[in-house]
């Protein structure tokens, strides 16, 4: 099973065969080894060996009540017509709950059931209204546990009750399966520390965290290394170095076929290199292999491909190397909303958001770049598209595995439609007016959201459709698209919007209309079809009797008014089409062109949803900070927002 493969589309199934037979060489799938703790250090740790009880609890018999401790035989007889006495001091003796019960008397009477009376001469007396049988109220020796018997045994997850049990029997530490020691190395002469002055070409180093994180979630000690520079020297000797004192070195980057990628080649000089390349997405180029009695891994550079390749292969083996088994994952079926391609001979894993829209649980795919953490973030599941499909139409059901719990995703609000800077302010006030509730929105352009709800794909949707036979937004394109359909809907005044020309700061190029854009000397940078920035930049041109054939960059996309701004600031672009908000987010200078309307489309039948009954009141509620944030933004005017239009 010693087997190499450089590049190659194995099957993830097979490479981790191939690894996990590796490793049971090294003894390296089993737990690690064993240490004795202290009780107070063991919740969540797993038992190596049985435990047995060295007390008995309770090792007396105790008093299980406030009252009298009493003879049973010297109660008998006593009912509520003829009570029985019992002397205080040598009959009945007071005594609290706990306290040992004393030597000739087995049982107890509560101190609400008898009355203190003074006998004729003058000694105290209890008055009972009926017997007590032997036992009553007392908790003999050994009740809860008896010395020498099994308290916890081996394999066992330590729970909170459990170390009560340990510490009641008699132990002050427990015996566990140690902790597995992880060194994440991070490898990249570009790489920066959060918070470190930025240039070009320089990347913020979080993928340690990220991974660190992971490892910490099992119960792993962590190390993070400090990131070496891409030579091979530096990386092998770091290397070397770690595996002395951890039990796995996670190598990031570096794991591919490039120049400067070396951990294969060095986890091969070290070990033995048993896989380099696995056929799944995100995270082809993994390197997994071993050292004498050691693991290491080769982790690609990308975020999200990064973070799944460490969920899929080494948090696993994290858990069992602790005697514990990986937290059980939660699938859900739901409707794909959109067309989801694939490629073949691999096991794709996508990204996606969940709702519930009336009696369906819908999933909308996320951005599925490698490097777009921002993607993991959002996601409510994993879909994971077999290495032998090319992938899935829109409306297929399909099983998605849940990252968050089944109460957050059906109290979602699903928002598909044109992107707007607005909703995320809006999703960050709704959830601090109701924490129990989330506004999720994918950005497919006005057009995509109107077919998301004429196919009941969303709650709401975004919309800022130009209709250029009547110059009015929504109307036309709902009446089409949706009334008649049959879908009947509530368009909803959102907010109004300044739209222009963003331009990076001191505009070099002097572009100030849309004349400009068809200057050989400018790259313009364009929305998707379908979105309604795209359908006013289409209307404009018309009425201007300009050529979009004639603006160069006309046909590269972006699917955000943020993209668009970040185009442009990257110097990807000389000028986009785009809001106010986004340029300055972004420091960037605009020319104001347009004030259009941006709406918010609901369907009638999710108006009752108490979700969306809590949405509009946030919307309409005219002294709320949400709508002061959304002034901060610049170029918004609300003075129809929440209105029936």
């Amino acid at each position: 099973m010693n087997r190499n493969f450089y590049l190659h589309d194995v099957p993830l199934a097979e490479a981790l065969e191939s690894w996990h037979a590796a490793l049971a060489a090294e003894g390296l799938m089993a737990p690690l080894g064993t240490e004795l703790i202290s009780l107070a250090e063991s919740l969540g740790r797993v038992t190596a060996t049985p435990v047995w009880a060295k007390l008995s609890s309770p090792h007396y018999h105790a008093a299980a009540m406030d009252g009298y401790a009493v003879r049973a035989a010297d109660t008998r007889g006593a009912t509520e017509t003829m009570p029985k006495r019992l002397a205080v001091g040598t009959q009945a003796l007071p005594i609290d709950t706990g306290d040992p019960l004393p030597a000739g008397l087995d049982a107890v009477i509560m101190i609400e059931d008898t009355h203190l009376v003074t006998a004729a001469d003058g000694t105290p007396h209890i008055e009972i209204l009926a017997a007590a049988p032997p036992w009553r109220y007392v908790r003999p020796m050994g009740e809860d546990i008896v010395a020498t018997e099994l308290v916890l045994p081996a394999n066992h997850q330590i729970r909170p009750a459990d170390i009560g049990a340990l510490a009641g029997s008699g132990h002050t530490s427990v015996t566990v399966f140690r902790r597995p020691r992880v060194a994440i190395l991070p490898t990249g002469t570009e790489l920066v520390e959060p918070g470190q002055p930025l240039q070009p070409g320089s990347i913020i180093e979080y993928n340690s965290l990220v991974l660190g994180s992971q490892a910490t979630e099992t119960g792993a000690l962590v190390t993070r290394l400090p990131a070496v520079a891409d030579q091979y020297e530096t990386i092998q000797k770091a290397v070397l170095e770690a595996l002395e004192t951890h039990d796995i070195v996670v190598i990031n980057a570096g794991s591919s076929a490039g120049s400067e990628d070396f951990t294969a080649h060095i986890v091969r000089e070290i070990g033995a290199l048993q896989v380099h390349g696995i056929a799944m997405r995100p995270g082809h180029p993994v390197v997994l292999g071993t050292a004498p009695g050691k693991a290491l891994v080769g982790i690609p550079g990308y975020p999200v491909s990064a973070a799944m390749t460490f969920e899929l292969i080494v948090k696993p083996l994290l858990f069992l190397w602790q005697g514990l088994q990986p937290p059980e994952k939660t699938a859900v079926e739901a409707t794909l909303t959109r067309k989801t391609h694939s490629p073949i001979g691999e096991d794709d894993f996508v990204r996606v958001t969940l709702g519930r829209v009336g009696e369906r649980l819908v999933a909308t795919p996320l951005n599925r770049g490698a490097g777009v953490i921002m993607s993991l973030v959002k996601a409510d599941g994993i879909l994971n598209i077999p290495r032998f499909s090319e992938g899935f139409d829109a409306g297929a059901a399909v099983t998605v595995e849940l990252l968050r719990s089944r109460s957050r995703i059906e109290n979602t609000v699903v928002a598909i439609g044109s992107h707007d800077l607005t909703l995320d302010v809006l999703a960050d006030h709704l959830r601090r007016r109701h924490p129990e509730l989330t506004l999720s929105s994918a950005h497919v352009g006005s057009l995509g959201g109107l077919l998301a709800l004429q196919r009941g794909d969303a709650h709401l949707a975004g919309s800022h459709l130009l209709d250029e036979d009547t110059g009015e937004y929504n109307h036309g394109y709902i009446g089409r698209l949706l009334t008649a359909r049959g879908v009947d809907v509530t368009l909803i005044g959102f907010v109004n919007r300044q739209q222009g020309l963003i331009l990076p700061k001191g505009n070099p190029k002097g572009v100030h209309s849309l004349t400009d854009l068809l200057r050989e000397d400018v790259v313009f940078i364009n929305r998707q079809r379908g979105a309604g920035t795209r359908v006013l930049l289409d209307y404009h041109l018309r009425q201007n009797d300009l050529n979009p054939r004639s603006i160069t960059g006309y046909e590269r996309q972006e699917y955000t008014h943020l993209g668009v701004a970040a185009a442009v600031k990257s110097e990807a672009a000389d000028v986009g089409l785009g809001i106010l908000a986004a340029a300055r987010a972004l420091n960037l200078d605009f020319v104001p062109l347009f004030r259009e309307r941006y709406d918010l489309v609901i369907p009638n039948t999710h108006l009752a949803n108490p979700m969306i009954g809590r949405l509009l009141d946030l919307i309409r509620d005219r002294d709320s900070d949400f709508r002061q944030a959304v002034h901060q933004l610049g170029g918004y005017q609300t003075e129809l927002m929440g209105e029936i239009l």
